[in-house]
């Protein structure tokens, strides 16, 4: 028990007497002290006394996509310890193909009456979907907050990365590295994200490189999201001669990386590549991996923090906030090569 109370104090940054004061309900500690020790409690993995268990505020819908790509557990995880903290109990539903859809999903948490559902790169991001499942939700009424998952005629809260920032990140960092024949992969033009990027990888390369439209459509390559689908779409444009290549996710930044090998080229010496996320593993990649990162913990702390106003009655602001990425710079990408790395 020593050495538990030990590893406590430490993590809430007071002394062990206290948190035997607060472990022990007694007097003489601040609020904002005994929940620093209860939240030290709940990250180091120990269930709380009895008496300092808080009684469920009710359930929340945390709908995810998958959970093979990291960026979504990562989301999850974010997402179901700050929900704690507001006195939810977070209720993960996770896709798979051929298995629940989304829909059956809701259909489920509706009937377990839920608080409120937070949506994270759901349906309402691809432009073509019915997102009158959504309006339908909101006119219940029961709040939604939707993660990367934008939809104007929606009157919801949003909280979204800065695709289009992203994009341009990400051709100015390649521009400033010597590299002309820059290419973007990324998923289906019928989802915001891909739209998004696009967009800013189009205004980016015009402004720095003055290229016309008909030149940046031959460098774009959209195939399906995943490590396949990046590989696929890396031969591409390899063979068009493209030096610098942006992905929409790590994963595929892998698989494009794995198309160069292929070839019998070399990252970053011959192809630099850019990914998207930036999730846990990325950075001991081999070469670790050069991407835009996603704020993921203010994202997901903002996500709930909207949906917990809307539960509580106080209208959180019916629009988009964007969170802008970060470029880290590791060792996939490096000064373009003399001559474009086109295969023999």
């Amino acid at each position: 028990m020593r050495a538990r109370m030990a590893d406590i104090a430490k993590q809430a940054q007071v002394s062990e007497a206290t948190v035997s004061r607060v472990i022990n309900d007694r007097p003489g500690v601040s609020a904002e002290t005994r929940q620093a020790v209860l939240t030290a409690l709940d990250v180091l993995g120990y269930e709380r006394p009895e008496r300092l268990r808080k009684r469920s505020a009710g359930l929340v819908g945390l709908v995810v996509p998958e959970l093979e790509n990291p960026i979504f557990p990562a989301f999850a995880q974010v997402v179901e310890s700050s929900l704690a903290q507001h006195g939810y109990t977070p209720v993960l539903c996770t896709q798979s193909p051929g298995g629940v859809t989304e829909d059956e999903y809701v259909e489920m948490l509706l009937d377990r009456q839920v608080s409120g559902i937070v949506f994270i790169s759901s349906l309402a991001a691809d432009t073509t979907s019915d997102r009158s499942r959504y309006q339908r939700l909101l006119d219940r009424p029961l709040p939604i907050v939707l993660v990367n998952s934008f939809a104007k005629e929606l009157e919801a809260p949003f909280v979204s990365c800065d695709d289009r920032t992203a994009g341009e990140l990400a051709v100015t960092h390649l521009v400033a590295l010597g590299h002309r024949r820059i290419g973007l992969i990324s998923g289906p033009n019928r989802f915001i994200t891909t739209q998004r990027k696009l967009a800013g990888y189009r205004t980016a390369l015009k402004r720095e490189l003055g290229i016309a439209d008909a030149d940046l459509d031959e460098l774009v390559s959209l195939t399906l999201f995943g490590v396949e689908g990046g590989e696929v779409a890396a031969e591409r444009l390899i063979a068009k001669g493209a030096t610098g290549i942006i992905c929409a996710s790590d994963m595929m930044a892998l698989g494009a990386i794995r198309a160069v090998r292929r070839r019998g080229l070399r990252v970053p010496e011959d192809v630099s590549v850019i990914g998207f996320d930036d999730s846990t593993l990325i950075p001991f990649t081999d070469p670790p991996l050069t991407t835009l990162r996603q704020p993921v913990a203010s994202m997901a702390v903002a996500a709930v923090r909207s949906l917990v106003d809307e539960i509580n009655g106080h209208g959180a602001p019916h629009s988009e906030y964007l969170f802008h990425p970060e470029l880290v710079v590791r060792n996939s990408t490096a000064i373009a090569p003399t001559r474009a790395a086109v295969p023999a």
